[in-house]
């Protein structure tokens, strides 16, 4: 009997506890926009970060993965994310600057000499902290993903050199460091949002831009732009971030599901993105654009000259971050 009695009181608790979880998953609708297109590894990402969500929640919480900016860009739905009005989003750490300050630490030209060391410094204690100064701002960032290393293509000549950059009409981000970056290497640095990028390029409104080489395969830059530099000059995170407003209405439970995804999603994305890149590389120069690398020396050169600007960069995130930064980097480079 007692035997009887501790099964049937095991199995009402776990009824019980069943009845909760599934209590704690209420239907919802999560509007998760992007600025590429589907077809991209941002896209399949995206669709992977839904997949998951809706298996953990029963298709409870059903994710609408929206891309090719068509709810915006970047830093429109950022705006919209504060305000309540869009759910989710990833986008560039760049174009979060205006907001969070201490985001421009990830915008430090050179900063990383590879991927496992952007690995260990994002997803470490160092990457948590920045990526928490966005909750009094009105959003919360959920997981680093790589868009990649940003290198340059443009129309006027192949830069090889320094002063090959030399009043090159440059798109870059809206962002300052990249602004001033790129100013202080004697472009004619642009800012403009990425939705009207290939417009300008096909238009001959700037000569050139600088994106990983993925992003040059999926926007179809190869289409509008002759040369292309493998100069690797910044590595380029984008952020997975959450509407605090609604954020706050979430349970724990919904909470955790989302925060998984959007973990184990980075995890895809990444391995994605540099697969790609690998073949991307090769597609460009089959596509017919003329790529050379820029040599260390020069590399070298670029980062003596950007001297100014890396102490503007600490002053902006505060010192603090910018020397946990730096001691993290070199941790990761020792291992």
């Amino acid at each position: 009997m007692r035997i009887k009695f501790a099964v049937t009181a095991l199995t009402a608790m776990l009824l019980a506890t069943g009845a909760v979880q599934a209590q704690d998953f209420k239907p919802r609708l999560v509007r998760f926009g992007y600025g590429l297109v589907e077809d991209s590894n941002q896209g399949r990402a995206v669709r992977m970060f839904a997949k998951e969500v809706e298996k953990a929640t029963g298709g409870k919480m059903k994710v609408r993965a929206i891309g090719n900016a068509a709810l915006g860009s970047d830093t429109q739905m950022q705006q919209a994310l504060i305000g309540g009005a869009q759910e989710m989003m990833v986008g560039s750490t760049a174009t979060l600057v205006g907001l969070s300050p201490e985001m421009a630490i990830w915008d430090t030209p050179f900063l990383f000499a590879n991927t496992k060391e952007a690995d260990a410094v994002l997803d470490g204690p160092v990457g948590d902290k920045v990526k928490a100064s966005l909750e009094p701002k009105g959003m919360v960032g959920l997981s680093y993903w790589e868009n990649g290393f940003r290198n340059l293509t443009n129309n006027k000549r192949p830069i090889t050199k320094l002063e090959d950059l030399q009043d090159v009409k440059l798109r870059v981000m809206q962002n300052n460091v990249f602004l001033d970056s790129f100013k202080t290497l004697g472009a004619n640095a642009v800012p403009l949002p990425f939705s009207e990028l290939f417009t300008a390029l096909e238009t001959k409104a700037v000569d050139g831009q600088e994106n990983p080489f993925n992003t040059v395969i999926s926007s179809k830059f190869y289409e509008v732009q002759k040369y292309l530099t493998v100069s690797n000059h910044v590595y380029s995170p984008w952020i997975v971030t959450v509407s605090k407003k609604w954020w706050d209405t979430l349970s724990p439970a919904e909470k955790k599901v989302l925060q998984d995804a959007a973990i184990k999603s980075r995890d895809f994305e990444r391995k994605d993105t540099r697969e790609e890149a690998t073949k991307a590389l090769a597609e460009i120069k089959a596509k017919g654009m003329q790529v050379n690398e820029l040599p260390a020396a020069e590399a070298g050169r670029m980062r003596e000259k950007l001297n100014t600007v890396n102490a503007g960069i600490a002053k902006t995130v505060g010192q603090s971050t910018w020397d946990s930064v730096q001691a993290a980097v070199k941790q990761a480079r020792a291992k």
